[in-house]
């Protein structure tokens, strides 16, 4: 496995992972509550504003470095498959959305 599928498979089982101590009760997040971050991506030469919380822009820079791809790419490409579909969501939930499957999946798979 490289150290790309290793970091991968590490922050998506950490995404997916029930939050809780050995009686069941939920924690908070390891890094605590954290609000979005906005950082400006170019998408087809338009510079676009996008607000994410931390853990989603960590999680798009590991699948934008699995894909082999710079992030505005890996975005660029979410961002195509959005605007396809009937009625398409804003640009964030989109991206968390598709971070949150793909890495759920992932989790998924490796815990089978």
């Amino acid at each position: 496995m490289s150290s790309n599928s290793a970091a991968r498979s590490s922050n998506s089982s950490q995404a997916c992972s029930t939050q809780h101590d050995r009686h069941g009760v939920i924690r908070p997040p390891r890094k605590g509550f954290v609000g979005p971050v906005k950082r400006s991506i170019t998408i087809a030469g338009h510079a676009t504003s996008i607000s994410l919380e931390p853990i989603f822009w960590r999680l798009l820079e590991t699948a934008a470095l699995s894909h082999a791809l710079p992030l505005s790419a890996l975005v660029a490409q979410i961002d195509a498959l959005r605007i396809a579909t009937p009625e398409p969501p804003n640009l964030a939930s989109a991206l968390r959305t598709w971070i949150a499957d793909t890495n759920c999946d992932i989790a998924k798979s490796n815990s089978q």
